[in-house]
């Protein structure tokens, strides 16, 4: 178990250069099986969950060569190989679920372990998935302990398009379906598409191979299927997510922080949910940055009996990602505010955890808390989930506090942000990783 150490109360400031979202970087990795042809891949992050994919690559006989120092990745799979019987798939990294549109197309079968999870976010069903599959033309067997995808004829175009309406706008099920698309002979469309800032950059660099797909950014996607992809250059743009939580660790610490932010039109509801806690956000010069005017105070809304609120749903709603981020503004800031999280179920649970430093959270149900903020907090020892945004939204609340905090089971952390320890204590943190029981 790795835990963070925090010694709190330091208003951190200073400059940061996001790294990569993950959210985008696992499904393009995955997306590199489609091509034979040789992909540098810059700015490519150092995490567990690239380390594993690319040991995967190896394993199956991919050309694989990363420095990490550098953010640079060169992979080709000219002479990858797979076989369902010895190649088993991550269960605990659930975007290994990405990998299948590659493996059907380039071999014509592939396998998912029965135990394919993420954070532990509630119930991750596999079955949008599997449905995707199945309308491209595979069949499916289910084994005692995986499920074994087969597509008809083996590999080469086995893939057939076809029209598909998702239950709801999943990310990742609308990445699978533009893998399987792809190469698929015809014209595919999909209905209730998601269409967040790390989807759109998926599909920038599936263009970039060859794809042809219309619609990025909006609901409804068309692809095209072609006969081959070839490969390229691709630089990842900074993470959202992250850009978000420096500016809140700023505002919550009484600092300043300010970082790279390459596209501050994805931001305007971000903006507007800060304001709701009486932190304005600057944008200038590609770079982002929080100004708060004394302590953090809710926004009363002009309805009055009715509760300062905040939504997170599918993009274009409040990214779910980032909710936790918020209540840990919550927690600090003078006033009341209802979270609301429309996707996930077992998301809110934590908030518990949050009376351990003297913060007050009251869980309405499943879906939504409120917070009552402005209460005197102490420093604790608290224990994270498996959810990375929640890991940082409690070390958010430790760097707040005076004193010597823990945060047990932070490891999540290193799942999306690399050298994430070293970038708070530029900023001023007194803060460092030890392994616990």
């Amino acid at each position: 178990m790795s835990n963070l150490i925090v010694h709190g109360g330091t208003p951190l400031a200073g400059r940061i250069v996001p790294s990569a979202n993950k959210n985008a970087v696992l499904p393009i990795l995955c997306a590199t099986l489609l091509t034979r042809e040789p992909v540098r891949l810059v700015g490519i992050p150092e995490t567990t969950d690239v380390r594993k994919i690319l040991d995967i690559f190896r394993t199956l006989g991919s050309e694989v060569a990363v420095d990490y120092a550098r953010g640079v990745l060169d992979v080709r799979h000219e002479a990858t190989q797979f076989d369902p019987e010895r190649h088993h798939l991550p269960e605990e990294m659930r975007s290994s679920i990405m990998l299948v549109p590659g493996l059907l197309a380039r071999f014509g079968v592939a396998r998912i372990e029965n135990d394919v999870q993420g954070c532990t976010l509630g119930v991750r069903e596999i079955d949008p998935h599997v449905e995707v599959m199945e309308r491209f033309g595979a069949q499916v067997l289910r084994r005692r302990d995986a499920l074994v995808m087969r597509v008809e004829g083996g590999s080469e175009r086995g893939l057939k398009a076809n029209h598909h309406w998702l239950d709801y706008a999943s990310v990742t099920t609308t990445e699978n379906f533009v893998l399987c698309a792809a190469l698929a002979e015809g014209t595919s469309t999909l209905m209730n598409a998601a269409s967040e800032p790390h989807v759109q950059e998926f599909c920038r660099f599936m263009t970039l191979l060859g794809a042809r797909i219309e619609g990025i950014g909006t609901s409804r996607l068309a692809v095209h299927g072609v006969g081959r992809l070839g490969g390229g250059e691709f630089r990842f743009a900074e993470d959202f997510h992250e850009a978000v939580t420096f500016m809140a660790l700023g505002a919550i610490t009484g600092g300043r922080v300010a970082v790279k932010n390459s596209a501050p039109e994805q931001f305007p509801l971000i903006d507007r949910t800060f304001a709701k806690f009486g932190v304005q956000v600057v944008h200038e010069g590609g770079w982002s940055h929080t100004v708060v005017e004394g302590p953090l105070r809710v926004k009363p809304p002009f309805t009055q009996n009715i509760l300062q609120k905040v939504e997170a749903a599918p993009w274009p709603y409040l990214p779910v990602d980032l909710l936790p981020i918020f209540v840990a503004l919550g927690a600090r800031a003078e006033g009341s505010v209802m979270f609301w999280n429309k996707v996930y179920e077992g998301a809110m649970g934590w908030t518990s955890e949050l009376s351990k430093f003297g913060a007050h959270a009251f869980m309405a149900d499943p879906h939504r808390i409120i917070t009552f903020g402005g209460k005197p907090l102490a420093p604790a020892e608290v224990e994270s989930p498996y959810i990375i945004r929640v890991a940082i939204a409690l070390l958010m609340l430790a760097a707040s506090i005076p004193g010597k905090s823990v945060i047990k089971n932070a490891a999540p952390i290193r799942r999306a942000h690399p050298r994430f320890a070293e970038n708070i204590r530029a900023l001023g943190a007194q803060i460092e990783w030890v392994e616990g029981d």
